[in-house]
């Protein structure tokens, strides 16, 4: 009877769309769980206006599901959408529990994740108030519980509505640079120079019950590798380079941010194909940047697999910090939780307390744009110190002695002629102080953590996200998806010296700029690589900015946000990162060069292309209307007379292939 009574429970649970799992040690530590994600309903805060909701998810993403809101990510409607994040919204669901869970001591509600500012309700009954993204919350809900049809209910208030009035209420008192920094929430959320300003909230982990009599005793933790950051002072300055094992490796990779603005779109199949775009272009070193996320076990284990070495932030990026006793408590068990989770994986090597946050402090002249006076400047640095230089390396050690720690990155910024000479480096005298390429010879750090040149989208994804009014330059609609300041500007800057005469650059067709633009990256990123490469010991590591874009967007990013499609300069980069070739550099720019008619034919064999040109042809362009997989080849140069294979990564039946080089593009701009 009692086993009768059992399995009807478990069909119930069944029934009702809540996963029952169960996980036994011993009799005594035996763990019950169940996942609450089905069933879930969502509305604005006191409109009583109920949709469907899917969990792990966020608000923006459920509207659209809804049809309440249209594509985010097309033309300009990021701006249109900027009311959702100034409401408050709540989530709802009910559930059953099993006899089995009231039997145990401990009834505990668990949220992997809830963005961001959130009180949770059982039964109508207040059971946790919660404040970072970041951290596993827990709620013991047993007296809360009843057999069946129990209401959960969390109210999310506005994560941009709490930073304002945070920072009202300090005022005159100024954090620098934004209100974002009050909140352990994902700081890109707010926006940045490559990514919209999506604002979300909601819950975007699991949910579940847990039930149990004693808690697991932990681990002891025992690092599977020996990991050690070398600083040693040498005549130049100090080196800068990881041995694993008593092994010294040159790190060949580039930074990573959250792959999309809506994170619950980010399946295990989509990190198969980041990480894949990584692996595939020779790359053993991917950094974590600091403004996103910590990322998904999955994410992790992806790297374990592919031997590509982490470099991990700490989630701060570009801002001083509060120095009160509930942000430090609150960043503590957010640290103590996340290096708890991730210390197992090999992949990571060192953890690194933030973003360019010194850098920004002592050259980003905030004291003069805020007006700061020397007391509220002097507290600023006090509480930087005390959170990265002396409370994390602590928290960090008691729970992972073995990795080495670094308190922000970069050491000295690029205007700063130590900058080259010791600590990692952000060198962005290219793109952001307009120097040509070439200055990576006399300027390359011993570990150079970002550098980068940006690159429109391609094409396929500018035709995906406007219409055909859109499609010339500069419109409006291409202007919403181009974030970095005077990023155009600078753009045409470099096309000036290297490819072509800008003077009339607005005539061009979106389609032949983009294209110069994406050979513009291509040409950078392969001789900064190659420089970079060439003075081994001296440098040690080469990351550059970035590998991915969280949605359709000009950026510095080598592959495209849809379908994860390589840019350009992705295939530079998987050449100049390849172990068994010497790094090779162009000091000859292609304007300077006299290029003729290469009339490049090809024809179709299988699932190989094979092209051949009667006069050499510069930054061959393969393109395969509709096709979203990878080429083993393209932008590349090809010689008279010779012939080239290009295999196709997927096959497509009755390819509708088009061949264009950069005499067709700066023939048809004249």
């Amino acid at each position: 009877m009692n086993r009768i009574r059992k399995n009807n429970w478990y069909a119930l649970l069944l029934l009702a769309g809540i996963t029952f799992l169960s996980t036994s040690c011993s009799s005594n530590t035996e763990k019950i769980s169940m996942e609450i994600n089905k069933g879930w309903q969502f509305s604005e805060v006191t409109k009583n206006d109920w949709h469907p909701a899917t969990i792990p998810g966020e608000v923006h993403t459920d509207l659209l599901k809804n049809k309440m809101i249209p594509d985010p990510f097309y033309r300009d409607n990021e701006k249109k959408l900027v009311w959702i994040e100034k409401k408050d919204w709540e989530y709802k669901t009910t559930f059953n529990v099993a006899p089995e869970f009231f039997k145990k001591k401990n009834n505990l509600l668990v949220f992997d994740g809830l963005d961001t500012y959130a009180t949770v309700y059982i039964n109508g009954i207040e059971v946790l108030k919660t404040n970072n993204m970041f951290r596993q919350w827990t709620a013991d809900v047993k007296q809360n519980l009843k057999p069946d049809n129990n209401e959960l209910r969390i109210v999310f208030q506005s994560a941009q509505n709490v930073v304002d009035s945070l920072a009202k209420k300090d005022l005159p008192y100024v954090i620098p640079d934004n209100p974002r920094c009050y909140v352990r929430k994902a700081q890109y959320h707010f926006g940045w120079d490559w990514g919209p300003k999506f604002t979300t909230c909601g819950i975007w982990k699991a949910v579940r019950l847990e039930a149990f009599d004693e808690k697991e005793e932990e681990k002891e933790y025992v690092a599977p590798h020996k990991y050690e950051l070398v600083q040693e002072k040498d005549t130049a300055g100090a080196s800068f380079y990881f041995k694993i094992d008593d092994k010294a490796v040159y790190m060949k990779g580039a930074n990573y941010i959250p792959s999309d603005a809506f994170l619950s779109r980010m399946t295990n199949a989509e990190y198969d194909k980041v990480i894949a775009t990584a692996k595939d272009a020779n790359m053993n070193m991917l950094r974590i940047w600091g403004g996103g996320i910590y990322e998904s076990d999955y994410f992790y284990d992806l790297c374990d697999k592919n031997g590509i070495y982490v470099w991990q932030d700490f989630m701060f990026a570009g801002t001083m910090v509060p120095g009160d006793k509930d942000f430090f408590d609150n960043v503590k068990e957010e640290v103590k939780y996340q290096v708890k989770r991730l210390r197992h994986h090999p992949s990571i090597v060192v953890w690194c307390g933030n973003n360019e946050i010194d850098e920004a402090f002592k050259n980003w002249g905030w004291q003069k744009q805020f007006k700061m006076n020397k007391k509220d400047s002097i507290r600023l640095w006090s509480d930087y110190k005390r959170l990265f230089q002396d409370s994390i390396p602590k928290w960090v050690k008691e729970v992972d002695p073995s990795r080495p720690y670094v308190s922000s990155s970069p050491l000295f910024g690029w205007g700063k002629k130590e900058s080259i000479k010791q600590g990692d480096s952000h060198y962005w005298g290219t793109w952001w102080g307009l120097e040509d390429v070439e200055v990576t010879l006399k300027k390359t750090g011993r570990f150079v953590s970002e550098y980068g040149m940006q690159a429109m989208p391609n094409y396929s994804t500018t035709e995906r996200i406007t219409t055909e009014e859109d499609r010339h330059l500069y419109s409006d609609v291409l202007k919403a998806h181009q974030k970095a300041g005077k990023g155009f500007n600078k753009l045409n800057s470099y096309i000036h010296r290297y490819f072509k005469d800008t003077t009339n650059v607005k005539t061009w067709s979106v389609k032949d700029y983009t294209y110069i633009t994406q050979c513009l990256q291509y040409y950078s990123f392969k001789n900064i690589i190659g420089i970079h490469r060439s003075k081994e010991p001296y440098n040690m590591g080469t990351l550059l900015w970035q590998l991915n874009d969280c949605w359709p967007v000009a950026s510095w990013s080598i592959t495209d946000y849809y379908n994860r499609q390589p840019k350009a300069a992705w295939y530079a980069v998987k050449e100049a990162y390849r172990d068994d070739v010497k790094p090779v550099v162009d000091l000859m720019r292609p304007i300077n060069m006299k290029l003729e008619n290469p009339q490049v034919t090809f024809k179709v064999d299988g699932n190989n292309i094979i092209l051949k040109a009667t006069k050499a042809a510069k930054f061959v362009w393969i393109d395969i209307k509709g096709y979203t997989g990878r080429l083993s080849d393209n932008y590349f140069d090809l010689k008279a007379g010779e012939e080239k294979t290009i295999a196709i990564q997927s096959p497509i039946s009755k390819p509708q292939i088009t061949i264009t080089s950069l005499f067709d593009v700066l023939s048809r701009n004249k």
